[in-house]
């Protein structure tokens, strides 16, 4: 049986453009991962991906991670709320586009319904337009957690472009 799947890429350009969610807790902190630590970025691809069939990474060995982890145009950040740990984000600065994306971004399921998630994506898309990109993008699909595409709309982030993918279903 062949599977539909459809995909959403969109962007943001200015922090005018920004729909800010602000903090909704004031024990909430988010920090960047340094030095890097693939066990992290392992860690939240694994518990958030389980339920939105992220398996691109699940065959990668520890030095695959470990590479990926250590590109310089790669930063991981991630959320506490105290010392617990409820999401993450990656973002990938591209210099040759002059752009940013968020690569991958989410929040530990135990924590859904809060307002972390759009605190989350507020923070990644200020820290992304930091760089003096053109803009900041993300793609979603049909997969991810139906709130997904909502919380980048919502953010202000605009579709420019979708596709229509095909797989054998799992």
């Amino acid at each position: 049986m062949i599977e539909k799947i459809d995909r959403f890429y969109l962007e943001i350009s200015s922090i005018e453009q920004l729909k800010e969610k602000k903090k909704p807790l004031e024990n909430l902190k988010i920090e960047l991962i340094k030095p890097e630590n693939f066990e992290l970025n392992k860690f939240f691809y694994k518990q958030i991906g389980k339920n939105y069939q992220w398996i691109d990474r699940l065959v990668w060995s520890n030095l695959t991670w470990h590479k990926y982890t250590s590109n310089k145009n790669l930063s991981t950040y991630i959320l506490k709320e105290n010392e617990d740990l409820v999401g993450y984000f990656e973002l990938i600065h591209n210099k040759e586009t002059n752009d940013c994306e968020i690569a991958y971004f989410g929040i530990l399921e135990e924590f859904f319904s809060k307002g972390f998630g759009g605190y989350l994506l507020s923070e990644a898309i200020k820290i992304g337009l930091k760089l003096k990109v053109q803009r900041v993008w993300v793609h979603t699909c049909s997969l991810d957690h139906p709130n997904a595409i909502l919380n980048y709309k919502s953010r202000g982030m605009q579709v420019f472009k979708t596709e229509v993918l095909e797989r054998r279903a799992i």
